[in-house]
Parts: structure tokens; C-alpha cells; sequence
């Protein structure tokens, strides 16, 4: 009997007890499923992150900011500029500024550190106000131009580095007195910006984006061109006498062979108060417990398929037990024990195939599916700007799909060994 032959008649012998068989099947789908949509979950979840930090630089830079640094308190769109209030709030680098930036002499000792090729200091700006059309004022804080990468727009486009251009928040859309993200792209706003003496100028500025707040952060305060974050400060610094010095949110770092000298710069950077994270440092920590959970969905997976494993030796125990009499033929009429137990084997694989091409496909249906629902508009999750639950990996669909086929393969090894080794005379009398 040729190959052929044998996947054909294995094909044919599979179905011979359907019911029998079905259950088998089940129990190999629901792994199958299980590890197709935790594996989908994974993949999803992972990139999201990928994404999001995709704006903060490649894999041979490094992020500085002074370990003073504070974040401020999300709040629910801008509060209404109060000048008197304002007043109050000026910091070392003029009003509207606080302590826990980079200085020139930071950026200074920073560039003296061994294996640290280049340094890019990102100035810090903080306006007092944004002027609407309509002559209304609102409190402002500025997020650095070097995000702009992440960005997840609504509408428009991230500023870039000429012209005076500025992103807002979807939810700064209410002081236009609007909901549609596209009627305020090209209006003009005015920033209003104090230097040290206390002295007030202004700067106008086109909305070319709305963005959506990610989970990184990024998109939830105005964002301006390098231009115009450039402008902002040569007006802040106004009014300074003798050496004052710049004021930045942080500087990004091209180290030399990071791999072998990440950790000398990062010890470096602490003996000065500094703090540096690289880009796997900011998502090491999210990706590593997305992972832990998925391999803990995984598991039940595999539990399932080594219930559906001892199924597959049931049937085919079965199997061999009815079918002793036309084993002994077979054998009678020159059939070996190999083609025999490929016989029996190739039917536990039949077995295996069905059950992971039926489970992937349904993983997939229902990943897809619940993705759509949970991240798309009007969902659950809709409001997360580019989140994404579920994603496609072909390489682990195929790893799925081929630990399934080998696990079949392995649980009908046992019945397929008992037919092979059966005696054809002994088998023959076999009532």
C-alpha cells in the first residue's frame, strides 16, 4: 500500500464512528481556541505598546530627565487662565515653571560621560494661557515636540518641525464649542507666555491635529511644533541677566554599544542625580506581565489539549479493538507492521488537523470579532486612542497548529504500536 493510500484509508477510517470521533474533535478545538486567542491577546496587547512607545526613539538611545521630575494631575480638559493665580506659580526659570528640568550644565556634564556620542537636550516651555478665538483664556501645559511620533490623532496631522503649528486634545474641542474634531483644524490660537520679569508676550499658532489621549499620556495636553516650542522659549528666557540657563524636560542620548555600556551610563547618570531609562526600560516592565497572563491563559489551553490527547487514545484503542479482524487481513495480504502503524497513526494526526484548523479559525473569528467590538467606535474601550486587543501572528498560528498535529501524533503512537504488533492468524480468529 503506498502512501497515499494510507492518508486515504486513514481519512476514511477516521469517520467510521462519527460521534466518537466529534468529541475527540471538541476536546482538541476548545485548546486549539484557547491558545489561539490568548496567543492573539498577546500579540495585540504587545504591539499596542510597541506603538506607543514607538515615538520615544530607537533602541540605541537613552532617555534623561532630573530624578526631581514631578508629573502633574490629569485633569478633564483646560481650566480658565487666572493671571493672579499664575503670578504665583513662576519658577527659577520664570513664571509658569518648575524645578526638576535639565540645565545647561547638566547637558554639559552629561556629554562628558564615556560611551555617550551625542546628546539632544529637549527644551521646556510652559505657557500661562491659549487664547480661543472668541477671546477666551485657558491654563496650558505643553507636552515636548520629540513625542509627536505618538500621537494618535483624531483628526489632522502631528506638528512638525517648521511653522507655528500646535496639536490640542480631543476633549479642548468644548472651548471651540464643538465636537467635530475637523472644524477646528486650521483655526488660529494665541499663547500667551511670561519671562522672568513677569512681562507677558504672545505667540499665534495654527491647529493643524486633535489628538487622543494613549495610555502612555501622550496626546492628552497641546503639543507644539519644534518651531514654535523653540519660539516659546527664546520669549520665556527674556529678561535674564548674565549667565542664566536654559531649562529642559529631558535630553535623549546616542550611546555607543549599548548592549555593553547601558548600565556604566545609567550608573554614571545617577552619581549626578540623573535618571536614564531606554526605550526596553519604559516597556520591559507592561510587556513582561502582558506575557506572564498569557502564558497563564496558555496553560489552560494546554490542559485541554492533554484531556483531548487521552480522547485521541480512547478512540484509537477502540478502533484497533473492533477492527482486530480486518488488522489480521491486512496483514495476511502483505501488509507490514510499518504501513500498519502509519495507518493508525496517520488517523490520530487526521484527528489533531481537524481539531486545530476548526479552534484557530474559530480563535481567530472571535478574537477579530471581539476586537472590533471592544476597541471600535462606540465600544468599551473605544475611547483608548489606537489600542489594540488582538492581533494575527501567522508564526505562532503555525506553532499552534503543528504542537497540536504532534501531540496527536504522539497520543496515537500507543494503538497504533498495540495494531502493529497484532499476530494476522491470531487476529484473524478474533471474535
Amino acid at each position: 500500500m503506498r502512501s497515499v493510500d494510507v492518508a486515504r484509508t486513514a481519512l476514511g477510517n477516521t469517520f467510521r464512528s462519527k460521534l466518537r470521533t466529534a468529541l475527540t474533535v471538541v476536546a482538541i478545538v476548545i485548546g486549539s481556541f484557547t491558545l489561539t486567542l490568548t496567543s492573539g491577546l498577546g500579540a495585540g496587547v504587545n504591539k499596542y505598546v510597541d506603538n506607543v512607545v514607538a515615538g520615544f526613539g530607537g533602541s540605541s538611545q537613552m532617555f534623561v530627565m532630573s530624578t526631581g521630575a514631578s508629573d502633574a494631575e490629569p485633569t478633564d480638559g483646560p481650566a480658565e487662565y487666572d493671571p493672579e493665580a499664575a503670578a504665583s506659580t513662576g519658577g527659577m526659570f520664570g513664571p509658569g515653571s518648575g524645578g526638576g528640568v535639565l540645565t545647561d550644565s547638566d547637558i554639559e556634564t552629561i556629554e562628558q560621560i564615556e560611551n555617550v556620542s551625542a546628546v539632544d537636550p529637549m527644551v521646556f516651555v510652559s505657557p500661562d494661557y491659549l487664547e480661543t478665538p472668541d477671546g477666551s483664556q485657558y491654563d496650558m501645559d505643553l507636552d515636548v515636540p520629540a513625542n509627536a511620533l505618538g500621537l494618535e490623532l483624531e483628526a489632522g496631522e502631528a506638528p512638525g518641525e517648521d511653522g507655528m503649528e500646535l496639536s490640542i486634545p480631543s476633549d479642548w474641542l468644548s472651548i471651540f464649542d464643538t465636537e467635530d474634531a475637523e472644524e477646528v483644524l486650521g483655526e488660529t490660537v494665541s499663547i500667551g507666555i511670561s519671562d522672568v520679569t513677569g512681562q507677558q508676550s504672545t505667540v499665534e499658532a495654527e491647529i493643524v491635529g486633535v489628538s487622543e489621549e494613549a495610555l502612555s499620556g501622550i496626546g492628552a495636553t497641546p503639543m507644539p511644533s519644534r518651531e514654535l516650542n523653540q519660539e516659546l522659549n527664546d520669549l520665556s528666557m527674556e529678561g535674564y541677566q548674565g549667565q542664566a540657563e536654559n531649562a529642559f524636560a529631558m535630553a535623549v542620548l546616542d550611546v555607543d554599544d549599548i548592549e555593553a555600556n547601558e548600565q556604566g551610563v545609567k550608573d554614571a547618570l545617577l552619581e549626578e542625580d540623573l535618571l536614564g531609562l531606554t526605550v526596553e526600560d519604559q516597556i520591559g516592565a507592561v510587556q513582561g506581565v502582558i506575557d506572564a497572563v498569557a502564558w497563564v491563559l496558555s496553560g489552560f489551553g494546554l490542559i485541554a489539549l492533554l484531556a483531548a490527547s487521552f480522547g485521541i487514545v480512547n478512540t484509537l484503542l477502540m478502533s484497533v479493538q473492533e477492527r482486530t479482524r480486518e488488522i489480521g487481513l491486512m496483514k495476511a495480504l502483505g501488509m507490514s507492521s510499518g504501513k500498519v502503524f502509519g495507518l493508525f497513526s496517520m488517523e490520530a494526526v487526521v484527528i489533531g488537523i481537524l481539531g486545530s484548523v476548526i479552534g484557530v479559525v474559530l480563535g481567530l473569528g472571535a478574537g477579530l470579532a471581539g476586537n472590533a467590538w471592544l476597541t471600535g467606535e462606540g465600544g468599551p474601550l473605544g475611547a483608548v486612542a489606537g489600542l489594540t486587543l488582538f492581533a494575527v501572528d501567522p508564526l505562532a498560528i503555525l506553532g499552534i497548529t503543528a504542537l497540536i498535529v504532534f501531540i496527536a501524533f504522539l497520543a496515537g503512537t500507543l494503538p497504533a504500536a498495540r495494531a502493529a504488533k497484532k499476530d494476522p492468524i491470531e487476529a484473524l480468529r478474533y471474535e
